[in-house]
């Protein structure tokens, strides 16, 4: 990466990858060691979760393995954040974290189940346009939507994990013969469990659809 962010300004989020767990507890050391972000410019006490302004767009980078949950130090943040942004200044508001909630592949389905219940609706209530995040290798768009129904006041989320990955491209799909993952699959690296069964629409009753969602556009 050296070559390419010596020239060129760049922000980061961390992922799964950069956890690292050393001795004595510490985990993150490398990606907090290495990178510089505007934490402390934008409120934030942790580099593992800030926000920037860039041109029209104010940009919101939340970290999917740091707590997350309703009274925790980051949703506390971005709460205060969301309410500070002035749509006068940056009519774009943009969200990145690393493991999408939107997400159709076998792969990591489900897998942030309760990121999303603990933070959908907030970013939702203040209209964050675009969300994008990787961790599935594979590129998918969605349609806008909210709690897993097609509404047009929330965000298109867009996985963009195919870019740079090394390991392997994602081919699988939830919705394809026999590609259902179990419940007792995907289990993340940091955070709880929160697997569920749709409760309305197509699939209401099960765990994955027989066709792709109506909430992804494309992939």
């Amino acid at each position: 990466m050296e070559p390419l962010i010596s020239r060129v300004p760049m922000m980061v989020i961390e992922g799964n990858h950069e956890i690292e767990p050393q001795a004595a507890g510490l985990t993150f050391q490398s990606y907090l060691t290495r990178y510089s972000v505007p934490s402390k410019e934008s409120g934030s006490n942790s580099n593992l979760y800030y926000s920037f302004n860039a041109g029209g767009i104010h940009f919101i980078m939340l970290g999917a393995y740091v707590d997350y949950n309703q009274t925790s130090a980051q949703y506390s943040w971005l709460q205060h954040d969301l309410e500070k942004v002035d749509r006068g200044v940056t009519p774009w508001l943009v969200a990145a974290w690393h493991s999408p909630w939107y997400n159709s592949y076998s792969s990591h389905y489900q897998e942030f189940e309760c990121m999303r219940q603990e933070m959908e609706e907030m970013l939702y209530t203040y209209r964050v346009d675009i969300v994008f995040s990787g961790h599935v290798h594979a590129y998918e768009r969605m349609n806008r939507v909210y709690n897993y129904t097609l509404d047009p006041c929330g965000p298109v989320y867009i996985t963009v994990g195919d870019g740079g990955n090394i390991e392997k491209v994602d081919a699988d799909h939830a919705d394809d013969p026999g590609k259902c993952p179990s419940p007792g699959d995907n289990i993340p690296e940091f955070g709880g469990v929160c697997h569920m069964n749709f409760s309305s629409g197509p699939a209401k009753g099960k765990f994955c659809w027989d066709r792709q969602p109506e909430w992804s556009a494309y992939r």
